[in-house]
């Protein structure tokens, strides 16, 4: 059964046995919400891979950052002949000494570089307009976001068990509950982490055509 905040909600109070009135809905929100960015920090999942477009205006070296973003994964140029180049992923210090030489030109961009938390910077400075893809992991959507969907997320409607098992830790931990239960569901997330983690960074990046079908190493059977 795929996983609305509120069936989650009373999953969490049946396993722990503690009603509304300890583990109140906004309780249950942090708890969940927190859950939510453990799961999200520990793997990169197809469904938050996004794409954006835009345009880099001649004269100005900086970009703004999607504000949903977690990390970038890489930055494309459109050239005038409109081919698409990557850009190459350089540090703050290559660009600061890149500015300061004096033969540095305007022209296409090559690099970009993460400048702070709301801009990155390309060299060289763009001679004219062009047109720039990013694509990055955006921040993922919250099962807490609207209270009365049934619509659920990616993980709350295919992973039920890693989510609850992430909200039954920090369950424990909020309510100081025994040290034995605490560990038990540290442990099943952990499994249900591993198993998520091989599939999402695994097996949904493969191609039997390119990478031949997953096989299991069969254990030889000792001479008699």
């Amino acid at each position: 059964m795929a996983y609305t905040l509120s069936n989650l909600q009373t999953d969490i109070r049946n396993y722990t046995e503690v009603d509304s009135s300890v583990l109140s809905d906004t309780i249950l929100e942090t708890i969940i919400k927190n859950a939510e960015n453990k799961i999200y920090r520990e793997v990169d999942s197809d469904d938050n891979r996004f794409y954006a477009t835009s345009n880099l205006q001649a004269g100005n070296r900086y970009v703004t950052i999607p504000t949903d973003l977690r990390f970038i994964r890489y930055a494309q140029l459109t050239d005038s002949s409109g081919n698409q180049v990557f850009l190459e992923k350089r540090d703050t210090s290559f660009m600061t000494e890149y500015y300061n030489d004096p033969n540095t030109a305007s022209g296409f961009p090559k690099y970009y570089a993460n400048w702070d938390a709301n801009f990155w910077v390309v060299a060289p400075t763009p001679d004219t307009t062009y047109a720039i893809t990013l694509a990055y992991t955006k921040q993922p959507d919250s099962i807490t976001a609207s209270p009365g969907s049934t619509q659920g997320t990616y993980v709350s409607n295919k992973y039920q068990d890693l989510l609850l098992y992430a909200c039954l830790v920090n369950a424990y931990a909020y309510l100081k509950g025994p040290a034995d239960m605490l560990q038990y569901y540290s442990q099943a997330y952990d499994r249900a982490m591993a198993s998520y983690s091989i599939e999402q960074q695994g097996r949904r990046r493969r191609d039997e055509y390119e990478d031949g079908a997953i096989r299991t190493q069969l254990k030889s059977e000792s001479p008699s």
